[in-house]
């Protein structure tokens, strides 16, 4: 009785087990049914499908990084080398994904990415030597072959896009590992010799321009105190000429001052010059000269100072 009821219990369960399946976030479901896929694509949450006929597949559809280990590589110069670890960054658009499952299967990224890594690398190793893989042109293998993977997917599957490659540096032989490790600490020395004479050369030119500057300053500085000197001698000379200016202007107006007082007392003498004013000197001068004499006879009386005889008689009538 008990295991008639647990049989159909156990058989319900493992039936809702089968029918239901979840989608994660960031994926999309698609379905094949009897092998075949179908055209429908489902969004993240829970879903139903036919048990035993349908089957799913769970298609990340938000970025991812895929990644290729051990990958072998020949150089021109036949020097077999391993690159321990490829990774690509990649992001596959929602609405190309039964595009490219159908025509890569789920696994696209198998035919899309991997062997496309491998057939790309292998072509970059072959034009190259194995000095160029490992140092010269190493810095341009993620570019490259980031460009190589998507001018492909562009006709083959535009829905994907290739978003970024890093490659590690590659596996090489121990033998020639040794010569480039010997190779890279000679070079590594000549780098710190040419590094100290650029130090001993930088502190030479810090001497030297210090020495410029100091001149420098010297030339200013002598500069200065002679334009000062010249600047005093100049004062001193604007002074005296100043000065000199000064006593030749007091001279020149007391002089002026001087003409025009004679100027003004010519004029003045000349207005006196009258014949009355002539006539009252002509008498006081001879009165300052005269004598008189008291007596019975008057002599003669002679005068010389421009008078006339008869003058002098006139005079004394």
């Amino acid at each position: 009785m008990i295991v008639s009821m647990i049989l159909p219990l156990i058989t319900l369960i493992l039936s809702m087990t089968i029918v239901l399946h979840r989608i994660e976030e960031g994926h999309v479901g698609v379905y094949f049914r009897a092998g075949a896929l179908l055209p429908v694509t489902s969004k993240p949450g829970i879903h139903l499908l036919t048990p035993f006929l349908t089957s799913y597949r769970s298609i990340q559809v938000t970025l991812q990084t895929d990644e290729i280990t051990n990958v072998p590589c020949g150089t021109s110069g036949g020097v077999m080398i391993y690159f321990d670890r490829i990774e690509v960054v990649n992001i596959l658009r929602a609405d190309s994904v039964l595009d490219i499952v159908r025509n890569y299967t789920a696994d696209y990224d198998r035919s899309l990415i991997f062997d496309k890594i491998h057939h790309e690398l292998n072509q970059f190793c072959s034009r190259h030597t194995l000095h160029e893989v490992y140092i010269a042109l190493f810095d341009r293998i993620d570019e490259d072959l980031k460009v190589a993977l998507q001018t492909d997917l562009n006709e083959m599957a535009p829905g994907l896009k290739i978003l970024n490659v890093r490659v590690t540096k590659p596996k090489i032989p121990n033998v020639i590992a040794k010569n480039y490790e010997l190779m890279e600490s000679e070079k590594t020395q000549l780098l710190i010799s040419i590094e100290h004479q650029r130090v001993v050369e930088k502190n030479a030119e810090t001497e030297r321009k210090k020495a410029i500057i100091e001149a420098e300053k010297q030339s200013q500085v002598s500069k200065i105190q002679y334009d000062q000197k010249i600047m005093e001698k100049e004062s001193v000379q604007r002074m005296e000429q100043i000065e000199n200016q000064i006593q030749s202007d007091r001279y020149r107006s007391q002089a002026d001052s001087e003409l025009y007082i004679a100027q003004q007392k010519a004029i003045a003498n000349q207005d006196l010059l009258t014949p009355q004013y002539l006539e009252l000197k002509k008498y006081e001068a001879i009165a300052l000269n005269n004598k008189i004499y008291f007596g019975e006879k008057i002599p003669n009386m002679f005068v010389n100072n421009g008078f006339s005889q008869a003058d002098e008689k006139e005079t004394f009538t």
